[in-house]
């Protein structure tokens, strides 16, 4: 899981004595530091930022929000850990609710534009032309919940740990650094590799920053129920493992009046309630015992599920509030590790069989659209056929290509919406007999005699009922598909280490992909636990248009890079595509606010909301 361990020990040994390579290391002509950005000023990754440096706070946010009150949610699954950087113990939802909270990072994003930042630990920033070096210098007001300063030695810590011990995606970040400078006490530069991806300097602004002095004493790599110390504007009250974690406002927070986090992070309290599944969830929130529902399946929403007092007469309101983010891949995940799905030809049949209209239209109350992109609901999305900069980019990879991604938009073909859609049953079949498979007593079967038959393994009961009618569907071409629901931790174990037939996943997706592809889909994250390589996929198109994305250098360029990789990644027919929505669903109880003269781009930003206290 960790790859020579002694020697990353060894560099981390190094890092932390402050020998990396010198700067002089770096080609003259390259990582020449341009002029500061002044103190509040953005950094795009395209483009300029939304907001001038003297911006007072975003659009969505509202700088007179009171402050007070408890914010409590349902997250379904448990937790072991409260350790929320390492793979190992229950740490998915972990992962979700402590880093964002409780520790603070260089720079902040906007959610109403695609990918740019803002100050935050660092007031303000120095980047190359050609985002070899960046430098941050620290405002001397942040300090840890404990009230000392967050220095430079944190920051170099930070990436010494998490980029040796931490999860994969963050050591890959890692391996591009060329070294970390410490100038003084409240100034850090990162300098980057030739090939580090062009984004690899808003990413190391993101990360969230460690306490060195606090570490010293807790372990990094091990799973605890230690609340970790952070700078952020919230830290931990009381934990109950497994059934909630309630988090507490930290008052006179140092961060509170800057321009990128004035008007957020208003409740006093966060609380979060684990559940065993969603079902359950819904029912304690229709009791009350949670403030807040993100509803993620549609056709409870419109089914009469939230028909229930509280709801007619006001005590709980409901809301559709549109996006206008990316909504990734969410789908049917074929382990192509297996020989089962390493047949681009099977693959296609099992994504012929997947009835959407009837299962829309029967299971989830018509509300839905079909995920027919990695990039759907934005003009990432490959459409028609690859033309211009998006054809010569694909050239290089012509005779490893399907020939009809060049010639043919790709395309899921609609049923009939009756469960039993003949020409695309008749079209997966005869993809099956090509592949070697036939029909034997009304079973698939291979020439050995060997039955087509597999596990969907889950862990949220909510999508039981779409795996079946799948497994349904699949059992008219002869296919023996199980579905088998696992609780949080043995699903997790298994799908780090790639043991399962098929899963259900989502990739997530923004206007401004980047290195999150690598760790999709390169094919040296096939082979490493705990990415979200899922099925395995190996392809030099892939490995060469992610380097593309990465290296893009205008939205032009990304657009045509990202529509190539989608292309690639649709045709290769890796994953069964489900649905998706273009709006949010949010009930909540009481009394609470928000801007609502806009609508971000990424959707609802709960940290905006408040509590108006009835």
């Amino acid at each position: 899981m960790r790859a020579a361990r002694l020697l990353l020990r060894l560099a981390f040994a190094v890092l932390l004595a402050g020998a990396l390579p010198a700067a002089a290391q770096v080609p003259a002509q390259a990582g020449a530091q341009t002029g500061a950005l002044a103190a509040g000023g953005g950094i795009a990754m395209h483009g300029q930022p939304k907001y001038p440096a003297d911006f007072d706070h975003f659009a969505y946010a509202n700088p007179d929000a009171p402050k007070g009150g408890e914010l409590r949610q349902a997250v379904v699954g448990s937790f072991d850990t409260l350790n929320p950087f390492i793979i190992g113990g229950q740490t998915d939802q972990v992962r979700l609710i402590v880093p964002p909270y409780i520790f603070a990072t260089l720079m902040t994003r906007g959610w109403d534009e695609p990918f740019t930042l803002y100050p935050y630990v660092a007031d303000r920033a120095e980047m190359a032309d050609d985002r070899r070096q960046i430098t941050f210098h620290l405002n001397p007001k942040a300090v840890f919940h404990d009230g000392t300063p967050v220095t430079a030695d944190d920051v170099i810590f930070t990436w010494a740990t998490q980029g040796t011990k931490g999860l994969p995606n963050t050591r890959a970040i890692y391996g591009t650094i060329d070294g970390i400078d410490r100038i003084d006490d409240r100034t850090v530069r990162f300098r980057f590799k030739p090939e580090a991806a062009r984004e690899n300097p808003l990413v190391v602004a993101v990360q969230p920053i460690l306490s060195k002095a606090w570490y010293t004493s807790h372990p990094f790599d091990q799973p605890s129920l230690d609340p970790p110390l952070g700078a952020g504007p919230y830290k931990f009250g009381a934990v109950d493992p497994g059934r909630s974690i309630a988090l507490e406002r930290v008052k006179d927070w140092w961060a509170a009046d800057l321009p990128a986090l004035r008007g957020l992070y208003n409740f006093d309290t966060l609380r979060f309630d684990f559940y065993l599944d969603a079902d359950t969830a819904l029912e304690a929130f229709k009791a009350g015992a949670y403030t807040l529902r993100r509803e993620r399946d549609a056709e409870k929403w419109v089914s009469g599920a939230y028909d229930f007092p509280a709801v007619q007469d006001g005590r709980v309101t409901m809301l559709t509030l549109p996006h206008y983010r990316p909504v990734g891949m969410m789908g049917f995940a074929m382990n192509t590790r297996r020989p089962i799905f390493a047949d681009p030809k099977v693959r296609r049949a099992m994504i012929l069989a997947f009835d959407f209209e009837w299962i829309n239209k029967t299971l989830l109350g018509g509300q839905y659209k079909r995920d027919d992109s990695y990039f759907a609901n934005s003009s990432l999305a490959a459409t028609d056929t690859p033309k211009g900069a998006e054809l010569q980019l694909l050239e290089p990879f012509r005779g490893q290509l399907p020939p009809q991604l060049f010639t043919e938009p790709y395309t899921l073909p609609p049923s009939d919406a009756s469960g039993r859609s003949r020409e695309n049953l008749r079209a997966a079949q005869a993809l099956l007999a090509e592949a070697g498979w036939t029909i034997k007593d009304n079973v698939l079967v291979d020439g050995s005699g060997t039955p087509f038959r597999f596990e969907i393994l889950l862990q949220n009961k909510g999508y039981q009922r779409i795996a079946l009618a799948y497994a349904d569907q699949l059992r008219r071409l002869g296919i023996q598909a199980s579905v088998r629901l696992v609780e949080s931790a043995q699903y997790t174990n298994r799908t780090d280490t790639y043991d399962f037939d098929m899963i259900l996943n989502t990739w997530i997706s923004t206007l401004s992909p980047g290195v999150e592809q690598q760790r999709y889909w390169r094919s040296d994250m096939a082979d490493v636990p705990g990415t979200r390589n899922y099925p395995g996929v190996k392809s030099p198109a892939v490995d060469a248009l992610i380097k593309a994305v990465t290296a893009a250098r205008s939205e032009e360029e990304l657009q045509a890079a990202v529509h190539a990789l989608d292309r690639v990644l649709l045709w290769g027919n890796y994953v069964v595509p489900l649905y998706y929505l273009d709006r949010d669903y949010v009930a909540y109880w009481g009394d609470l606010g928000r801007v609502t003269t806009v609508n971000p781009t990424y959707g609802t930003v709960l940290e905006a909301w408040w509590s108006n206290g009835k």
